[in-house]
């Protein structure tokens, strides 16, 4: 572990230091362009050297800061021919600075090797401008790289404390976490009490408080006590590895628009060339003054460079993603962000997504000679193998000691119950659909809430009544996307109509479909889908592994990140790391601004540049626009992506 260490403290460190040497070269250049720039306006070289030496003097003067700002460009495009891929930016601007040093050699012209050296000097600036944006716009992604710990404690027979990888740590080991120390891996405490600072997983800045018997998630910090921790995942399937999983591949789903434009500069660059190649032909054949003709396609070349583009609509994304990322919301691709900003129809699970899941029990109507206690008991050893929530709830109401070797021949029937024998009796546990299976019609209750109906040995013994509470923010969630935009809100579950009915009614959805079982809830999605028009995209929350093929066929699938299922992360584009449903309105504002800054930059640098190459094709543009035109315009591009990582006020 500590040989890995300087290897990779050294491989930063020369990152670093070729940014700042390039810099450094790059100002040593400028002040040298600027003494020489100086020396020609003022007459120095002409007294010095007299006509036309200070012409060639001023050429191996300029020549000077051109190289040693520009000799990495010229390389590259040097490279780049002899591999056959010539039409690239380094193309252009080696072709067009060269082309203007090489103007001396038509004396009935004015010198342009000042120019020429701007050019180079201005699009070296550019660059690196933008590798400064860009690592500033990679900072929030990666510092979700610092999440991952580099090991864990171990306790020893002799109490002593042995740091390993997390790789090494089997299931079910307990880890010791000391106070300003990373959760290495996912599990439960079962020694200790303590804050956790989970803002880097969720965005959350206030502090949670976490006891024995608490799970636990890594990547988050342990702020004050000592805690033991029994592992519940291998490292590798922890949170902390997902997160980082999804921050890596983030930058591989490109967005369409990103395509466009790679697919555009690959035909723009050649095609540009081509046309100067044109401009100068045509007017110096027609013309004669092939000077005049030569010095317009020059300037032609500078301004048709498209960096603009190329720099500033992938940042727009990155920065959007890293901007969300602040949110605690982890887009997987600039795919999906795109598709994030045009959705106008949103679809909801109810359970652990509206609500919070944790369902408790409300009422118990027994029946045929059952008391409360009773039905309770026959409830929760029909729901003893089962880990469903609603089960949970029942097995915490009845209190007692449930003794599983009473149960026998358990099953699930997902979506409606469970049956099995207990005592020798058969039990079914379940809704309303499983009673008229078994030829019973279930009873009206007046409780809203979810009903489990009991029946033994075929006859009704009463039911429970099971409520879930909505979250604190999920009915300013659905006000947040009205005023956002979204036109539709939808509300699936599985639960009966008068609970949902309920649910849709407090939170201002515009719809509801219930009593839907998991292959209901694919069909009504795609329902959903046909009737969208135009440009809108639907997009579905959940967080249950019955949500996974949801959350596949939607055109955005947002999981809820924290406690939901791994199928339901694996499956979804977009996961929201603090369970939060407000953050899906931020999400989708965030994507629509990243969207407009986009569209803003395509708009601004085809049109300056579209106007400049017309006036450089006319004779009027002079090579300081055409710079203007080239870096000016990136610059501005650059600026403007940037703003797409500002999240405050969203």
């Amino acid at each position: 572990m500590a040989a890995a260490d300087p290897k990779k403290k050294k491989k930063k460190r020369k990152k670093k230091e070729s940014l700042e040497h390039k810099r450094n070269r790059i100002l040593v250049a400028l002040g040298i362009f600027a003494v020489v720039y100086a020396l020609d306006e003022l007459g120095a070289l002409t007294i010095a050297f007299g006509e036309p030496g200070n012409i060639y003097a001023s050429f191996a003067l300029f020549l000077v800061p051109f190289l040693i700002a520009g000799y990495d460009v010229l390389q590259k495009a040097f490279n780049n021919i002899r591999r056959g891929k010539a039409f690239d930016e380094s193309f252009l601007m080696a072709v067009a600075t060269i082309g203007a040093f090489a103007m001396v050699l038509f004396p009935d012209t004015d010198p342009h090797m000042a120019e020429g050296a701007a050019v180079m000097l201005f699009y070296q600036v550019g660059e690196l401008f933008q590798a400064y944006a860009v690592g500033k716009s990679r900072k929030s992604i990666s510092a979700m790289m610092d999440i991952a710990p580099d090991y864990a404690n171990v306790e020893q027979a002799d109490g002593t404390l042995e740091q390993v990888f997390p790789d090494d740590i089997a299931v079910g080991t307990v880890i010791v976490v000391k106070p300003g120390e990373r959760v290495p891996i996912d599990g439960v405490i079962v020694e200790g009490e303590t804050q956790l600072d989970t803002a880097a997983l969720t965005g959350e800045s206030v502090p949670r408080p976490a006891k024995s018997g608490d799970d636990i998630i890594s990547g988050c910090i342990n702020m004050t006590g000592l805690i033991h921790v029994r592992t519940t995942k291998p490292f590798g399937e922890s949170t902390v590895a997902r997160v980082l999983e999804l921050v890596e591949n983030a930058s591989e789903k490109k967005a369409r628009t990103e395509n466009f434009i790679t697919r555009f500069a690959r035909v723009y660059t050649p095609a540009v060339t081509g046309a100067a190649a044109v401009l100068v032909l045509g007017g110096g054949l027609v013309t004669g003054a092939w000077s005049d003709w030569i010095l317009r396609g020059l300037t032609f070349l500078v301004v048709s460079c498209p960096c603009a583009l190329v720099i500033s609509v992938p940042l727009s994304f990155f920065g959007g993603i890293g901007g969300a990322s602040k949110l605690g919301v982890l887009i997987k691709g600039s795919n999906y962000l795109e598709t994030l900003a045009d959705v106008d129809t949103v679809v909801f699970d109810k359970t652990g997504t509206l609500t919070n899941g944790t369902f408790s029990v409300v009422a118990v109507h027994p029946e045929a000679g059952y008391t409360e206690q009773s039905l309770l008991e026959v409830a929760a050893l029909a729901e003893s193998f089962s880990d469903h929530p609603i089960a949970q709830s029942v097995r915490v109401a009845y209190q007692g000691e449930v003794d599983p070797k009473r149960v026998s021949d358990s099953a699930n029937d997902a979506g409606h119950g469970v049956t099995a024998t207990i005592d020798g009796k058969h039990v079914v546990v379940g809704n309303a659909k499983m009673l008229a299976a078994a030829g019973v019609e279930a009873p009206d209750c007046e409780v809203v809430g979810t009903i489990l109906h009991v029946l033994v040995d075929g006859a009704y013994a009463g039911h429970i009544v099971i409520a879930d509470t909505v979250k604190a923010d999920a009915e300013q969630t659905i006000r947040d996307l009205h005023a956002a935009g979204v036109k539709r809100t939808v509300m699936l579950t599985g639960d009966r109509e008068e609970v949902a009915a309920s649910v849709a009614e407090q939170l201002g959805l515009d719809e509801f479909h219930a009593q839907l079982l998991p292959g209901d809830k694919v069909e009504r999605v795609e329902a959903l889908l046909a009737a969208e028009s135009g440009k809108g995209k639907l997009a579905f929350v959940g967080d249950g592994i019955n949500d996974a093929p949801v959350l596949t066929r939607a055109d955005v699938g947002i999981a809820m990140g924290a406690m939901g299922s791994d199928a339901a992360i694996e499956a979804a584009d977009v996961v929201l790391m603090d369970d939060k449903p407000s953050n899906i309105s931020r999400a989708i504002r965030v994507a629509r601004k990243t969207m407009s800054i986009v569209w803003q930059n395509i708009i601004f640098a085809l049109g300056v540049k579209l106007l400049i190459l017309v006036l450089a094709a006319l004779g009027i543009a002079n090579m300081w626009l055409a710079v203007f035109g080239d870096v000016g315009v990136a610059i501005i591009a650059i600026l403007n992506a940037m703003r797409a990582m500002g999240v405050k006020n969203l």
